[in-house]
C-alpha cells in the first residue's frame, strides 16, 4: 500500500495483483534459473529471469484478456513490475534524474520478450524458443547450449502450467 493511500486511507487496486507478482518474483528467483540454466546471478540477470516468468503469466492472462477484469489486472501487474524495479534501481544508488529513463528501456525490454516468447511459446519450438532465450534472457552472452536447453524446458513447462489452470487461480498467484 503506498503511502499516501495510508494517509488517505484509499486502498490502491494494484494491490489485488500483489500474490501474482510475489509469486513471479519467488519463481524467477528460483534457484533453477541461476544454477541449471546458468542464468548470471547480478541485477541483470536477475531481472532477466523474473522478467521472464513475468512474460510467462502475463501470456497466460492474455488468453483471457477479453474480460475488462483480467485485462486490467494485467495492467496490474505490470505497474507492480515498474514499481518493484523503480524501487531495485533507486537501492542501487540510480538517480531521480536518471530512473525514468531506466524504467523506459526496461518496459520496451518488456515489451520485446513478450513478442518473442508469444511467438515462440505458440510455436511450442524448442530452437525457436532457445533462441529467443540466448537473446534475451541471456543478452547474447556465451552460454552452454545444455544451459539453454535447459531453461526452454523450464520455461515451456512453466507456460503449460499456466495454461491448465484457470485464470482466477493465476490471477490469485497459485501458480
Amino acid at each position: 500500500m503506498s503511502f499516501l493511500s495510508r494517509i488517505f486511507g484509499r486502498s490502491d487496486p494494484r494491490e489485488a495483483a500483489r500474490p501474482c507478482y510475489d509469486r513471479i518474483v519467488v519463481h524467477g528467483r528460483d534457484p533453477f534459473w541461476y544454477i541449471d540454466g546458468a542464468v548470471e546471478d547480478s541485477v541483470d540477470g536477475r531481472f532477466e529471469a523474473v522478467c521472464t516468468v513475468l512474460c510467462a503469466v502475463l501470456l497466460r492472462l492474455e488468453d483471457d484478456d477479453t474480460d475488462k477484469t483480467v485485462r486490467q489486472f494485467s495492467v496490474y501487474v505490470a505497474e507492480l513490475f515498474v514499481d518493484d524495479m523503480d524501487g531495485q534501481l533507486r537501492q542501487n544508488g540510480v538517480g531521480d534524474l536518471i530512473v525514468g529513463k531506466h524504467i523506459g528501456k526496461m518496459m520496451s525490454a518488456l515489451g520485446g520478450r513478450l513478442g518473442a516468447y508469444r511467438t515462440a511459446l505458440a510455436a511450442g519450438d524448442g530452437p525457436q524458443l532457445e533462441q529467443a532465450l540466448r537473446r534475451n534472457l541471456y543478452r547474447d552472452a556465451p552460454v552452454a547450449d545444455a544451459a539453454v536447453t535447459a531453461s526452454a524446458g523450464h520455461l515451456s513447462a512453466l507456460y503449460a502450467r499456466l495454461k491448465t489452470l484457470p485464470v482466477q487461480k493465476v490471477m490469485q498467484g497459485e501458480f
